[in-house]
């Protein structure tokens, strides 16, 4: 049997272990947010609602009202790969091969989900959901569609974690 790299020898798993931790992070802010609020309140005394509401003013207003399908979106970032993220850092750093199957579906949802449909609304959907400011809805958007897709390359192999990326 082969024997795993040491997480040391595998640097740029390193990357996805500081993404996805980031990931963990905003999933719980930016995501749960609109989940359980819906239209985002600029006057609420809420921090997190406020940081939602100065993002989405005036670059995403899909997530100012979102609709309901858009907060079952936000939902499964929040409830279900939320949580997900943590168990991807966990894998990365103790180097467990059996995340491979789960990562390539993780991937394969959260790069259609974002990738097609989010994406898809905010760039050809209805005009009062399109995105206003590209250049501050790509870069802090578009690495939820890259990063899992380096995910599915990184994990294209049998035991993943026995070689180097």
């Amino acid at each position: 049997m082969t024997e795993n790299l040491p997480l040391s020898r595998r640097p740029l798993d390193y990357f996805f272990i500081v993404m996805f931790s980031l990931y963990f992070i905003t999933s719980m802010i930016s995501d749960m947010v609109p989940t359980l609020t819906g239209a985002l309140d600029p006057t609420s005394a809420n921090v997190f609602v406020q940081m939602n509401y100065g993002y989405a003013k005036g670059c995403d207003p899909l997530f100012l009202n979102p609709p309901i399908w858009m907060r079952f979106v936000t939902g499964l970032s929040a409830f279900v790969y939320g949580p997900f993220y943590l168990v991807l850092v966990y894998a990365f750093i103790k180097g467990k091969n059996r995340i491979q199957v789960p990562a390539i579906i993780y991937g394969s949802a959260i790069s259609f989900i974002t990738g097609v449909v989010v994406f898809g609304v905010e760039f050809f959907g209805e005009p009062e959901w399109r995105c206003q400011n590209p250049a501050k809805f790509l870069p802090l958007n578009l690495p939820y569609v890259l990063v899992p897709i380096l995910l599915m390359v990184r994990m294209r192999k049998e035991l993943p974690f026995a070689r180097k990326f």
